[in-house]
């Protein structure tokens, strides 16, 4: 797997990467800050080293979480590993990276979560009493690429933050000090591994009053879940796309790769650290926009494979996650996806060469918008009407799948108090077809199809599917038996449209065509 060292997106959702002010002078605290209360007490912090000498390869963070100082940070240093710097009073949160010049050695980490400062105090701040992070993959072939360990302490209604990146898989840690109120720290370590094949993911997630002494995981083949990346490449468009993964909650930072298309990158994930989220981003078209895809929040259970493809046939209409039109007042607005590729992900810049979307109501045209496909926004007469809204995406530049999709809905509307969902649906056809949406010819091929909106969930009131392999000149239906049509493929190079008529239960409806849904080979 040829997994990049180095994230590609390692965006830190809520924190932001401390970075320690090196230099030989101690810091002193602006105390003109705190007038309302002037008194400010001593922090001493000395560093020692794995031998137990002071050292000056630290880098130490004071994170108020409460008190004059509960939205500020300072980051005391002196060279001969002791420092001094007045604080107010109030609770801190203390983190400080040891380190012994040699890269090899890895990293000393020590947390205290919990520092009350209510009088001069000396911390002392001392690598020996760390144990070290032993997180591994199971092969143990297995490269490292690079750990993210974060800490998040909740005290009286604020939250702060530490964290370590690491690019080393030498990492001890240490919880210092007091406990902290049960449940009130919270820590993600996440490490990333990758062998010629496979990557590995390993995440784990802690919650009780104190940070982590030392961490180990060793999880067999059966403890973790594989997520496979497929990327697509329709003829004439292979090149180079990335894929990035990382968990879903909490702080993070992910793991990202090249991946040449058609092609699978292949990780084994843990289950303990809940969903994770995946970015594919296409082979660029020179020009245009680069084109995102997101599966965010991606189930996984230990011995299962979650399989997602990006950029594969059939594109066409999609509603998951969204009502796709909505009335507000006399004001209609349409968000459609016209072009989510055949898994259901919608592309952040769809290829298109025209696309149009058209309201009519009672018969007579509203207006007709251009641009994005499947988004308009239009101002109607108050009342009730019937209306019929088409939106049709061109896409002649495309090569050979989808050159035109069109979806047109009729339905019922009045005005409304307030934001309302207009009961539109869509239908998606679900062929296994090769990476490069090809099917095979002269063959059998069964096409599952599903309805979303409106018209989901018992809510269809009758559905027709229609096939053309003309470009949409003739038609042949074909029944829906089981939640799928069957359809025999006709010659190689032939491209196969695909058209459903739908009426659900309210009576409204829904023409939806795609032409060269697919191709033979």
């Amino acid at each position: 797997m040829n997994s990049s060292s180095v994230p590609r997106r390692s965006v830190l959702r809520t924190v932001a990467l401390a970075v320690a002010l090196v230099g030989s002078a101690t810091p002193a605290w602006d105390t003109t800050a705190f007038a309302a209360e002037p008194a400010t007490y001593a922090l001493t912090i000395t560093h020692l080293d794995r031998t137990g000498h002071r050292t000056g390869d630290y880098a130490t963070n004071v994170t108020g979480i409460s008190g004059p100082a509960a939205d500020e940070a300072v980051h005391p240093y002196d060279a001969s590993g002791t420092t001094t710097v007045r604080l107010p009073r109030g609770r801190y949160l203390l983190d400080s990276s040891l380190t012994t010049g040699n890269e090899a050695d890895g990293t000393d980490w020590i947390v205290q979560p919990r520092l009350d400062l209510d009088r001069d105090t000396t911390i002392t701040v001392d690598a020996r009493t760390t144990v070290p992070v032993d997180v591994r993959p199971p092969d143990r072939s297995a490269g490292f690429l690079h750990s993210a360990m974060f800490v998040q302490v909740t005290h009286d209604g604020a939250t702060r933050d530490a964290n370590l990146i690491n690019s080393s898989p030498n990492l001890r840690v240490a919880h210092l000090g007091p406990d902290s109120e049960p449940g009130s720290v919270k820590q993600w370590f996440d490490a990333y591994w990758t062998t010629e094949t496979v990557g590995y993911a390993l995440g784990y997630t802690f919650t009780g009053p104190r940070a982590l002494t030392g961490l180990t995981r060793h999880p067999s083949p059966e403890d973790l879940a594989t997520v496979q990346i497929r990327g697509a490449a329709r003829p004439g468009t292979a090149g180079t796309a990335s894929v990035d993964l990382q968990p879903s909650a909490g702080p993070t930072v992910g793991v990202a790769q090249m991946l040449a298309t058609p092609g699978a990158a292949t990780y084994l994930v843990t289950p303990e650290r809940g969903t994770w989220d995946i970015t594919y981003t296409a082979p660029g078209t020179r020009g245009a926009a680069p084109n995102r895809y997101s599966a965010n929040g991606v189930a996984v259970r230990a011995g299962g494979t979650t399989t997602h493809t990006f950029d594969n046939a059939v594109f066409g209409p999609d509603l998951t996650g969204r009502p796709g039109v909505v009335r507000d007042g006399d004001r209609v607005t349409v968000d459609v996806p016209l072009l989510a590729d055949g898994d259901g992900h919608v592309p952040s810049s769809p290829q298109y060469d025209k696309a149009s979307t058209t309201l009519h109501r009672d018969g007579v045209r509203v207006g007709t918008q251009s641009g994005a496909p499947g988004r308009a926004a239009f101002t109607v007469p108050p009342g009730s009407a019937e209306y019929r809204l088409t939106s049709t995406a061109n896409r002649k530049g495309a090569p050979g799948t989808a050159t035109r999709v069109t979806a047109s809905w009729t339905f019922t509307s009045l005005t409304t108090t307030g934001p309302t969902p207009v009961p539109v649906s869509v239908v998606r056809f679900s062929p296994a077809l090769s990476p490069t949406g090809t099917a095979a010819a002269d063959a059998t091929l069964r096409i599952p199809v599903t309805v979303l909106g409106a018209a989901a969930d018992g809510r269809v009131r009758s559905l027709a599917v229609s096939v053309s392999v003309d470009g949409g000149a003739s038609w042949t239906p074909v029944p829906v038996e089981g939640g799928a049509v069957t359809i025999h493929n006709p010659r190689a190079e032939t491209g196969v449209s695909l058209r459903a008529e739908l009426t659900d239960t309210g009576g409204n409806t829904l023409t939806q065509t795609v032409i060269d849904a697919y191709r033979t080979r």
